[in-house]
């Protein structure tokens, strides 16, 4: 009994490190960490992935997990973990920001639903794109991209190696680029929907007894849909190149840190 505990206690000890770390990767990651798949789900993907990459982990130096130094290692792999998932997740982020602005162009950001995805209420136009963004990421084959991402995190931040400040510093600036990306999507649907306004408001100033709010709120959604329809086109080419710059940036800081 005494030497199938020691040798187990190793073996769970080298599957505890990877564990958390794809287990906080993969509740920040984009589709997967989302609330509609369930906790004991993604545990267990986590336990298989961890299986996976024992090969890679299991001749490190493990410290002792009831140690404060296991403490400090375990918040170690979850902030690693954590930053890997919350960088792919920012193509999403765009994708949503993008339903956002666009339904509240072509008024309909008060048509509200709720969203089983992340548990609250959100607009339609927003839920659409969101369902384009998931059958693009699993498409490009955004799942196995996860995998890959994992499995080189290992080698360029090796457990209780810890990680470099530079890490959370390029991501947090890439976060600036995504509000710069769904602007830029969803400039075409600003656009269109400020000429139909400004040419009713001319209107307006012309004829005052017509009323236009009516015809104007319709004119306003359909031409909102009509550039929305063009748009949702390009989505899925925005999507991949958006997701090769995160895909970049995560690579140039793994060399920095393996080099």
């Amino acid at each position: 009994m005494i030497e199938v505990s020691n040798m187990l206690l190793p073996l769970i000890g080298a599957l505890w490190w990877p564990f958390c770390r794809i287990m906080a990767m993969l509740t920040t990651a984009p589709v997967i960490g989302d609330a509609i798949v369930p906790v004991p789900v993604r545990a267990l993907l986590s336990l298989v992935l961890a299986f996976l990459v024992l090969p890679v982990t299991r001749g490190a130096p493990m410290p002792d997990p009831f140690s404060l130094a296991g403490v400090v290692t375990m918040v170690e792999q979850a902030v690693i973990g954590g930053i890997l998932g919350f960088a792919l997740q920012l193509t999403m982020a765009v994708v949503n920001m993008l339903g956002f602005l666009a339904s509240s162009q072509i008024g309909f950001s008060m048509a509200q639903m709720n969203d089983p995805v992340n548990g609250q209420q959100s607009d339609v136009v927003s839920g659409l794109l969101g369902l384009v963004a998931m059958l693009v990421f699993f498409s490009v084959d955004g799942h196995l991209v996860l995998a890959g991402v994992m499995g080189q995190s290992f080698h360029a931040w090796p457990v209780a190696g810890g990680w470099k400040p530079l890490l959370l510093e390029a991501v947090a600036l890439n976060v600036g680029w995504v509000f710069s990306a769904a602007v830029l999507l969803a400039l075409p649907i600003v656009f269109s929907t400020m000429v139909v306004q400004i040419g009713f408001g001319f209107l307006n100033r012309v004829a005052p007894s017509l009323n236009l709010f009516s015809l104007g709120f319709s004119l306003v959604t359909l031409f909102g849909l009509v550039m929305l329809v063009q748009v949702v086109r390009f989505i899925p080419e925005h999507y991949v190149q958006m997701t090769n710059q995160v895909l970049e940036m995560l690579q140039q800081q793994m060399r920095a840190a393996h080099g």
